[in-house]
């Protein structure tokens, strides 16, 4: 007897069922995407017990009566009909596996009505005994209602997590969905309470509003960037407003939500330099590209897809935020009140205040660059602490969508009036109603860090040359990825020469470069190569070691600096866009309100 069985459609289904539609949140999915390729502009969500039971409802197309059985069948789409389609396409669904995953693992109602149709109509699937079509009163559009999610398959269903762990994930999907189609009415209803709403925007192609409602902030700048083939909008945030988690890092391809980490670390890059360990950015990103330089055919689910050019995908991103970031006015936080208890923060976080500032650093822009600072439309929210500081961003409210056209005037760190030092490690400064603690080791490490970037991308790096090459073993693929881009590294100030198939020679590097450090170096270098491909990576590298060399080469906590030797320094840091931030992302001064301090004094109310 053979002992290899042809498996039975219902098998077959579940096994389906599985790659499909693994959670609640993973059907949620596949559903919504479903109401969104039927031009949907209302969508209803209803979840009990954490989302064994759903319900979806929609206003888009409908599917016509003679279609809803195969709606049900595996395989059958009205996305596609040749493998060509799969290079152009510009919906979501295209397999046809969707409803027929859910309907093998659930009870199932499928009711639609189309504009043309008088009257609408019904079919439903018992576990996948399919049913007959029948007559509903339906308005137009389309309802389906799972019930009983995974009760034919008890080893899917005790993988749940708890109904509030499940409900958080539907929370998540609907959150990304609502991003990408910020037209789109969506509303989830739990346990036939309103738990999530978010209102149709007028404008599609703009997220702006949609994202400060899913980041939760009152304040949104907005980047755009083109790159060869790809176009980037970047929705993020100031550096003040950070995450312990990348939970609010969206990367949207297509409007396809997507988990890249080649895009995800394109974003990180682009604010590493302004976040300390562990602070991850609020980011969303919008990418476009023609449909044939990216495959969305290589996840179950989806989540994951392929770009022809990962390398200009990595750029157009990175280069999007860090413009961005470049060219917004961040300035040094406002500090409140001494370090205080969770009780006393969370209360001063629910008062409103109002400090306006009187000035703005300057930032320089460039023509080809569009940057755009939202600001709040959604009222006021909540400040949040930072290391028990109240933090401020740099600049008056204006109209939400005015486009940034001329730079500030005047340098905001020279026009400080220097006081004197402070435990000789902070300038003590001040400038209208505000006393401003500059960190000399941070600030001067941010301004040595921008000088050598500078030499370096002028070309300027004075070398040392070996007498005889530095051999520096590596793998065959990292050895290729390092030599490919020889012209780039010399750049650098460093040279160097095969020596094998998997031993770089180097024969010179920059003066200031330790030999003991450079095997780490070109490790480093030449994952980040692999990873991420491009030039960027070289930048990235050098960026990291001018980083380390700014750090031991400056001022340190503890010396005295003469009052001019203050004044040249905070001279400098007008010099450069990000003297905010020292390279390793921690803030370079704190300000103090008079007003505040008199307070502290019972001098006003």
């Amino acid at each position: 007897m053979s002992s290899i069985q042809v498996l039975s459609p219902d098998v077959v289904n579940q096994i389906a069922a599985g790659e499909v539609v693994e959670r609640p949140s993973h059907l949620v999915k596949e559903l919504l995407e479903n109401s969104l390729d039927a031009n949907s502009t209302q969508i209803q969500i209803d979840v009990n017990f954490g989302g064994k039971f759903i319900k979806i409802t929609d206003n888009g197309d409908g599917i016509d009566k003679d279609d809803l059985p195969l709606a049900l069948q595996r395989h059958a789409t009205s996305k596609i009909t040749e493998t060509n389609d799969l290079w152009k396409l510009s919906t979501y669904g295209f397999r046809g596996e969707a409803l027929a995953s859910v309907a093998a693992v659930s009870k199932l109602t499928l009711m639609s009505k189309t504009k043309k149709s008088k009257s609408g109509f019904q079919i439903k699937s018992d576990f996948g005994l399919i049913s007959e079509v029948m007559p509903s009163s339906i308005d137009q559009g389309t309802q389906l209602t799972v019930d009983a999610l995974f009760e034919n398959v008890p080893a899917r269903l005790k993988f749940l997590k708890s109904d509030s762990a499940e409900l958080a994930q539907i929370r998540n999907v609907i959150r990304a969905l609502s991003l990408a189609y910020p037209h789109v009415e969506f509303k989830l209803i739990e346990n036939g309470k309103l738990d999530l709403f978010f209102k149709a925007q007028p404008n599609a192609n703009d997220i702006s509003v949609r994202a400060s409602q899913v980041l939760g902030l009152d304040r949104i700048y907005v980047q755009e960037n083109r790159y060869k083939s790809y176009i980037v909008k970047a929705y993020f945030s100031s550096p003040h407003d950070v995450q312990k988690t990348s939970k609010n890092i969206w990367i949207f391809a297509q409007k396809r939500w997507i988990q890249d980490r080649g895009l995800q670390a394109a974003i990180t890059e682009a604010y590493r330099s302004l976040l300390m360990h562990g602070e991850y950015p609020q980011v969303v990103i919008d990418l476009e590209c023609a449909p044939d330089l990216i495959d969305v055919n290589i996840h179950p689910t989806k989540s994951q897809v392929k770009f022809q050019e990962a390398s200009e995908a990595f750029r157009a991103v990175h280069g999007a935020v860090r413009q961005g970031l470049e060219l917004a006015p961040w300035i040094p936080k406002v500090a409140g009140q001494p370090a205080q208890t969770s009780q006393s923060a969370a209360s001063q976080e629910s008062h409103n205040y109002n400090f306006v500032r009187e000035f703005t650093p300057r930032m320089e822009v460039q023509d080809q660059t569009r940057f755009t600072d939202l600001g709040s439309s959604l009222g006021n929210t909540q400040f949040k602490t930072k290391l028990n500081m109240l933090e401020q961003i740099s600049q008056l409210r204006v109209d939400s969508t005015r486009v940034i056209e001329s730079t500030s005037t005047g340098g905001f760190w020279s026009s400080l009036q220097v006081l004197g030092q402070l435990n000789l490690t902070y300038l003590v400064c001040q400038k209208n109603d505000r006393m401003i603690l500059v960190d000399q080791h941070a600030a001067h490490e941010r301004v040595a860090f921008e000088k050598l970037m500078r030499k370096w991308k002028g070309g300027h790096i004075d070398q040392q040359d070996y007498l005889f090459p530095l051999a520096i073993d590596m793998s065959p693929e990292k050895a290729e990825a390092i030599l490919a881009k020889s012209e780039d590294i010399a750049k650098m100030g460093i040279e160097i020469e095969s020596l094998g198939p998997s031993v770089v020679g180097v024969k010179s590097a920059p003066l200031f470069v330790k030999e003991a450090a450079l095997p780490k170096i070109f490790d480093k270098m030449a994952t980040d190569l692999v990873d991420y491909g491009g030039s960027y990576s070289l930048e990235k590298s050098i960026s990291d070691l001018f980083a380390t060399m700014a750090c031991h080469s400056v001022v340190r906590a503890g010396q005295s600096l003469s009052q001019s030797e203050m004044v040249e320094l905070l001279k400098s840091m007008d010099e450069f866009p990000l003297s905010s931030f020292c390279p390793h992302g921690r803030p370079v001064s704190v300000e103090f309100m008079f007003n505040d301090i008199e307070k502290q004094f019972g001098r006003t109310l």
